[in-house]
């Protein structure tokens, strides 16, 4: 299984985060757009979105495992 690489530009380094966001303008309540980050750029993608007034949510890519 090849592991998701980070949506920054030029990045190839290997995701460990989900920026969940949606263009409010264009995008309805229940549809949601979702890039993938490594930690060295999930900031740089929140606040990309944030800075355009998206509603933005960051996630951990990997589910924490249940007991």
């Amino acid at each position: 299984m090849t592991s998701a690489q980070c949506s920054r530009a030029g990045c190839r380094a290997d995701a460990e985060w989900q920026v969940i966001w949606r263009n409010p303008r264009i995008h309805s309540p229940d549809r949601r757009k979702i890039w993938v980050a490594c930690p060295d750029h999930v900031e740089f993608l929140r606040d990309y979105l944030a800075s355009r007034n998206f509603p933005v949510e960051v996630a951990s890519l990997t589910p924490s495992p249940t007991s």
